[in-house]
């Protein structure tokens, strides 16, 4: 039984730039690293690998270097690694991006029994929270989301028990196999290679599918299949703030006077 691990290459820095005329992201010259929430779902695909001898393969759509990305997985203990890879992809939104990771999914689904698809809740360049659920929407897969426990799991009977974590409480959720799952930090704390994978991890073969393998409609996918895109990007502007004191040295003195200032302009009411 698989379970597919999808993760991403995203940039290492908060000073990310755009190329003005096609509003995408501007790669050279940027260190990248592995979306950290992507780390703890590759992390849950490998221990449930350890613990019920699932098949473990890691997932990336992105530029020929993002290879580097899918080594890392590989240093930790993947089965199989694939690296979707065209100029036809470049420059996706989350609903091209998901059409693509969904058709490789599909493919390795047609080879062997599809288990579980993990993703992080969501990726630290964009934020939107949308490509695990798309990928769960083109399957026609269960969707859990915000997972930060597996509760239980049984291959044999094909059933999957989480924990989700919301506002102020916990659901618990049983679902039937196969279920595309979104995590949350806390579910793990991921592992780190030992030298000598890392060193195997160098001669593994990274797999890289383009479209002639997926062969997707080239008007449905990167630039061309996103219906949204990045209009504008710019440093929110505000007020100069005043800092009126750390709290600790008098924090009730520091409570009086923030009251203080937010009744003279108007913004408290007693």
């Amino acid at each position: 039984m698989l379970v597919i691990s999808c993760i991403k290459q995203v940039p290492d820095t908060t000073q990310v730039q755009i190329d003005p005329v096609t509003n995408t992201l501007i790669r050279d010259g940027i260190p990248f690293i592995v979306n950290p929430y992507d780390s703890h779902a590759l992390e849950e695909g490998l221990r449930l690998k350890d613990r019920f001898g699932l098949r473990s393969v890691a997932l990336s759509m992105g530029p020929p270097n993002a290879e580097t990305t899918l080594r890392k997985a590989c240093a930790l203990g993947v089965d199989e690694a694939i690296l979707l890879s065209d100029r036809c992809f470049g420059g996706a939104d989350t609903l091209a991006t998901s059409k693509v990771l969904a058709a490789a999914i599909e493919r390795l689904a047609q080879q062997e029994e599809l288990g579980i698809v993990f993703c992080g809740k969501q990726t630290i360049d964009g934020d939107t929270a949308q490509v695990g659920p798309g990928i769960a929407s083109r399957l026609g897969l269960q969707q859990l989301t915000l997972v930060d426990r597996i509760e239980h799991l049984d291959p044999v009977k094909k059933v999957i028990r989480v924990r989700r974590k919301l506002e102020g409480r916990h659901e618990i959720v049983e679902a039937p196999l196969p279920v595309m799952i979104t995590v949350v930090r806390e579910l793990n704390r991921p592992r780190y290679p030992t030298v000598p994978m890392r060193l195997e991890a160098e001669n593994i073969k990274v797999e890289t599918w383009d479209n002639s393998v997926l062969e997707l409609d080239t008007e449905t996918v990167g630039l061309k299949g996103s219906p949204t895109w990045v209009s504008k990007i710019f440093s929110p502007e505000h007020d100069q703030g005043e800092i009126i004191g750390d709290g600790e040295g008098d924090p009730e003195g520091m409570a009086n006077l923030l009251i203080d200032k937010l009744l003279s302009k108007d913004l408290l009411a007693i």
